[in-house]
């Protein structure tokens, strides 16, 4: 506990029971050793007495003055590094070199770890000790610590990994949460609401000001974004560089090139629309990576495979098809809608170009803007000129369409979290056509129940729908549906108590039958436009 003390020419017990062991006279041994080693102010002995008098037992008296020189001392530190002299970090290594051989002593330990913190370069040698003692490297400032990591990416990648695996865990929650709505989903926060996340503000604390670790994060997330293909670690990417963004860290903004890009982006993805003026902001950086600096692109296209820069960019092509429609325009004649497409297209092909370090734009395919847009558009043109009392009707119409083209989606898109997640959503939306078998059967057979026992993820989402309108559904196919879905043995144990749980709602719900619903609002907020009568353009 004292250790240390000799070194610095101070007595410690040991000294004290040497004394006391070869002493003649005990009492006087104590006066001694209390008057050398007590605090050295004359005026202060004759006061001591007066303590005696009142029961204030020494050992508290010196406590309590240690204590408060203790704190004294730390703010002058304080002072003294926040100051502008220019010597002022000359005085605070003299003091670490005077105090350092205490640092394992409790009481003496903050300071030291107070004048770590507020030096800028830690003397190697000190940060070497540190980094070796466990215990002294979990209680020293982050500050010291990122003097450490930054030669040492090994102990950086221990600390971080773990939030890491925590930040996928959390998105992953997010999508296959119970609470299924089309107005409140995985995309609803905002930007700035998602990078108050634990995860994104403990990995800005730990880079603080510093580059080569902030380096050090993104070549993590790029490696375990082509190791796993998981698109929320290109989110965390975007959140990491607007938090920093947030707090002013112009040292680590001014050198990252994508940062503009990112910080247009990300007011899109705040209003959930890319409006003309931002759609040139855009376009005139992705324009202007110039020869020799392509690389950029890699982390350009890893922001834009960003789920939440995904659906921005979704919801504005639907808003362009929109406006189009109202104008008797084509595809091909809007610049915005292009852009678009580019960036979609930039974004969904990041995990390619990062693999083969390739940094080049994809070629975008034409019948994207010569067929697959105008079907789209006459998709949506057929879908206005229904009636309102063919809604059944409608809804069997759209969901058979979309149904048919699901199985031939780039990377497996229709069979993924995100799409289901957002799918299941929309289907509570038609919560009282599960009453049919017709629509049952264009919703799990014809679709969903064609590759859960192979994608254990579509197998959850199933039972996440199940679970929230199993009393809508016909009770012969809920039957079926049960034995269909009923979790094999090597099923995760997520997919088991989902099954359970729906188990358990499905007797409850014929001890007791349950009460009728108000049907939720149809209005999704949608713009209205006026179509012409015809489609544009044949299919």
């Amino acid at each position: 506990m004292f250790a240390g003390l000799p070194e610095l020419g101070i007595s410690n017990g040991e000294d004290l029971k040497e004394t006391l062991t070869n002493c003649t006279e005990p009492l006087k041994a104590i006066d001694q050793f209390q008057m050398e080693n007590g605090i050295l102010l004359p005026t202060l002995q004759s006061a001591l007495p007066f303590l005696d008098l009142h029961g204030t037992p020494r050992l508290e008296f010196h406590q309590s003055v240690f204590d408060e020189l203790r704190e004294k001392l730390m703010e002058r530190v304080a002072t003294i590094a926040e100051g502008k002299d220019e010597d002022r970090y000359i005085k605070l290594e003299e003091l670490l070199e005077k105090s350092f051989p205490l640092v394992k002593m409790p009481s003496i330990q903050p300071i030291i770890m107070q004048v770590l913190k507020h030096l800028p370069k830690v003397p190697e040698k000190k940060l070497k000790q540190v980094m070796a003692d466990k215990e002294l490297y979990k209680v020293c400032a982050v500050e010291v610590k990122r003097q450490i990591w930054q030669d040492n990416q090994a102990l950086f990648g221990d600390e971080v990994s773990p939030l890491l695996k925590q930040y996928i865990v959390e998105k992953e929650a997010a999508l296959f949460s119970s609470d299924l709505s089309v107005l409140h989903n995985f995309f609803s926060p905002s930007p700035k609401t998602r990078r108050q996340g634990e995860v994104v503000l403990k990995l800005t604390q730990m880079i603080g000001k510093n580059v080569k670790l902030y380096d050090m994060v993104l070549q993590f997330l790029r490696t375990l974004f082509l190791r796993t293909r998981n698109v929320h670690y290109c989110t965390l990417r975007a959140e990491l560089l607007m938090s920093l963004h947030d707090l002013d860290i112009s040292e680590i903004c001014s050198v990252d090139p994508c940062h503009k890009f990112s910080w247009c982006l990300d007011a899109c993805i705040r209003e959930k629309f890319v409006d003309a003026k931002r759609a040139r902001e855009l376009q005139g950086f992705l324009d202007g990576v110039k020869k020799g600096q392509e690389q950029v692109l890699g982390d350009l296209s890893m922001i834009l495979c960003d789920p939440f820069a995904c659906n921005t960019l979704v919801l504005s092509t639907v808003r362009n098809l929109q406006e189009l429609l109202s104008q008797d325009a084509l595809p091909r004649d809007s610049p915005d809608l292009l852009l678009l497409l580019r960036m979609l297209s930039l974004g969904q092909g990041a995990w390619d170009m990062i693999d083969s370090q390739v940094f080049k734009e994809p070629r975008m395919d034409l019948e994207v803007v010569t067929r697959f847009l105008p079907a789209m558009m006459s998709i949506v043109v057929d879908d206005y000129t229904f009636t309102q009392t063919l809604t059944f009707l409608k809804c069997m119409v759209g969901i058979k369409m979309l149904y048919s083209g699901f199985f031939d989606t780039y990377n497996d898109m229709a069979f993924g979290d995100i799409f289901l997640h957002l799918l299941t959503g929309h289907l509570t939306l038609l919560s009282d056509e599960f009453g049919s078998e017709e629509f049952c059967t264009a919703v799990f057979d014809n679709f969903l129940l064609t590759s859960f026992s192979s994608k254990e993820n579509v197998h959850r989402h199933c039972l996440r729908l199940l679970n929230h309108l199993h009393q809508k559904v016909l009770a012969s196919y809920m039957e079926t549906l049960m034995k269909t879905l009923e979790p094999p043995k090597q099923s995760s144990e997520s997919v088991k108590d989902l099954y359970t749980l729906l188990k358990e709602k499905l007797e409850a719900s014929k001890k007791s039958p349950p009460e009728p619903e108000e049907a939720p609002s149809l209005d999704l907020g949608l713009h209205p436009v006026t179509v012409p009568s015809t489609p544009t353009t044949p299919l």
